[in-house]
């Protein structure tokens, strides 16, 4: 019996081996990625770059888009495999003497560069993930940078409520003193008690508002319960308005039109497999059959001795009812589809950029001159009506005025900053900035 498996080691080793591709090692992607532990910030202030760093070292979505990553590593791998080969046993009629054994090995071939355009939309669809990690990096720095300030934003906003608090609390005692000396009606007093309830209120939501947007900040990195007490940075740190040839610039290499011409290059390649894919594969077969050397009338064996014959084979499957139409058809289609959508990304980017664009321009003006025009005079107005107040030169009514105008203007200033801040991370997130120049993006706006 042993010269029956001779042809077949001649057969084996001329068949590429089944383990003979490039694998990953035993542990799989999942062991060098795996899932990072819960992170915590360190108590106390907490800056810019560290709130960033963070969010790129813990941050779950993060997490999992490297993980499509190192599968789409694992698709092209697959993707490049060689067909297994079939090993056959066939047993014929059941009695010793008149028994055919016929032991074959087949290679199914594939035509028509199959292996090939499978492979090279596995690569794309690998592309793809490598453009979403890059894409969700910016997107997660953008969202930190907005988060960041906006905390920031709200910690001065508790101060400037805080101050205002004050300032009433000043007001009411001033407003009392001079109802005990009979200079002004009780009214006075009433309206000033009436108007520093009202800043206390605002104190509160000033007070909810620093706590959600901590809450948010620190949700980047997968902490629910913040553990850093106030963000460090220059509030009326303006982010710069980049120059439109810059803008231009960027445009084609944002993360947006990344994905979609990817997608186009995908969906061309499975156009291209699903055209191979009309050319039929074939096997070949190679085997050893055993017959008895003889047989008598009857069927029955008239020797018991044996014999060994080679068989050859070949099978070819006839395309003649399923040609491949319709998956061609289908995958044409989509990548007419992929097209229009590269398009109408281009036009949505360019929409959404300018939009950004203005509302970052528009914000920055606004905050510069509050900064240089209003703060200035309501700062002088309310300190002039205050002074005169004291002095019973002005009614409690004109320093309440120039009160509010003061926190009004201040309010106004906080939120064309905080808006100025959203803007410029809309624009990071939209051109795909994912650089370590954390401070880069913003000009101080000096007072």
């Amino acid at each position: 019996m042993r010269t029956l498996f001779v042809p077949l080691a001649v057969l084996a080793l001329a068949v590429p081996p089944a383990f003979s591709q490039q694998t990953p090692q035993a542990a799989g992607p999942s062991s060098s990625l795996s899932a990072p532990a819960r992170t915590l910030e360190p108590e106390g202030p907490l800056t810019l770059r560290a709130a960033v760093a963070l969010a790129l070292q813990a941050n779950p979505g993060l997490s999992a888009a490297r993980h499509e990553q190192a599968a789409a590593d694992g698709a092209v791998v697959q993707a490049g495999a060689w067909p297994n080969p079939t090993l056959d046993t066939q047993l014929e009629d059941l009695r010793r003497n008149n028994r055919t054994t016929t032991l074959q090995l087949s290679q199914p071939l594939e035509l028509g560069g199959k292996r090939a355009a499978r492979v090279t939309a596995a690569e794309r669809a690998r592309d793809q993930a490598a453009s979403a990690l890059s894409a969700r990096r910016a997107e997660l720095r953008a969202a930190a940078v907005t988060a960041f300030f906006d905390v920031l934003t709200a910690q001065e906003r508790l101060r400037l409520a805080q101050d205002s608090v004050g300032i009433a609390q000043i007001a009411t005692r001033a407003a009392a003193n001079r109802v005990a000396a009979g200079k002004v009606s009780p009214l006075e007093e009433t309206k000033a008690r009436v108007a520093e309830a009202g800043i206390r209120v605002e104190l509160l939501q000033a007070e909810g508002t620093l706590r959600a947007s901590r809450q948010l900040l620190a949700a980047l990195w997968g902490n629910p319960a913040p553990r850093f007490t106030q963000v460090d940075g220059a509030v009326d740190q303006l982010p710069t308005q980049a120059a439109a040839p810059e803008v231009a610039r960027r445009l084609p290499d944002a993360p947006v039109l990344r994905q979609a011409r990817l997608e186009v290059e995908r969906r061309r390649a499975l156009s291209d497999l699903e055209q191979a894919k009309r050319i039929p594969d074939v096997t070949v077969s190679l085997g050893v059959k055993r017959v008895p050397a003889s047989e008598g009338e009857g069927g029955e064996a008239v020797s018991s001795s044996r014999r060994n014959q080679v068989v050859v084979g070949l099978s070819v499957p006839l395309p003649i009812f399923d040609t491949n139409r319709g998956n061609i058809a289908e995958a044409l289609s989509r990548e007419d589809k992929a097209r229009d959508e590269l398009a109408a990304a281009e036009l949505q980017l360019g929409a959404d950029v300018a939009q950004a664009s203005e509302r970052l321009r528009s914000a920055r003006a606004t905050a510069e001159t509050l900064q240089r025009d209003a703060l200035p005079g309501a700062e002088t107005a309310y300190r002039a009506a205050t002074k005169g107040f004291e002095l019973g030169k002005f009614s409690f009514l004109e320093a309440l005025d120039a009160q509010r105008t003061l926190f009004q203007v201040r309010n106004q200033y906080l939120v064309a900053l905080a808006e100025a801040h959203r803007a410029a991370g809309e624009l990071d997130r939209l051109l795909g900035t994912e650089g370590d120049d954390i401070a880069s993006n913003a000009t101080p706006n000096v007072r």
